[in-house]
């Protein structure tokens, strides 16, 4: 695990180095750390942190805002036509609640973002949940269960607002 951390601060930290307007080398980088081509769609803007890499997947016409936060251990898939907004934080591992264990391990659940979802700036999502099709959650939400499909969740912890309908 620490050998992981180092790669993907090592890889990171260049692709920190660059700009919007270095949008091939920052694929290039991105493809590097998750170890897999993405697409010519895709769009990150530095600054990006990431604690992994290869437990992410990207899908086609992606973007992802600056100063995001990636923690994948538990496995991060991104879907096709999603918007991650500025500050954004998915957050697949953690530590046992229990004190005498924190120190002792790390847990993790796997984050699946569907299709055409927007995750507004400055929201986080925890490990085991899915942001169903085409939803939206709310600048500043804390998503620590799963969101329907076609549904705007906000607030901390996240819930439902409305439906959403095209």
């Amino acid at each position: 695990m620490a050998a992981n951390v180092k790669r993907a601060m090592t890889i990171t930290a260049a692709l920190n180095r660059l700009t919007y307007n270095d949008a091939d080398e920052v694929r290039a980088l991105f493809s590097e750390l998750i170890g897999k081509k993405v697409d010519d769609s895709f769009l990150l803007i530095p600054p990006f942190y990431t604690t992994g890499g290869p437990d992410i997947s990207v899908g086609r016409n992606v973007f992802v805002n600056q100063n995001c936060t990636f923690y994948d251990l538990g496995g991060l898939d991104i879907a096709d036509d999603v918007m991650i907004g500025p500050n954004v934080s998915l957050i697949t591992s953690g530590h046992p609640i229990e004190p005498s264990k924190r120190r002792a391990g790390v847990t993790a659940k796997p984050i699946a973002i569907e299709r055409n979802v927007w995750i507004a700036a400055g929201a986080i999502i925890i490990g085991g949940v899915t942001v169903g099709e085409n939803s939206v959650v709310a600048a500043g939400s804390v998503v620590t269960k799963n969101v329907p499909p076609n549904t705007l969740v906000g607030g901390n912890p996240a819930r439902v607002i409305r439906s959403i309908a095209d």
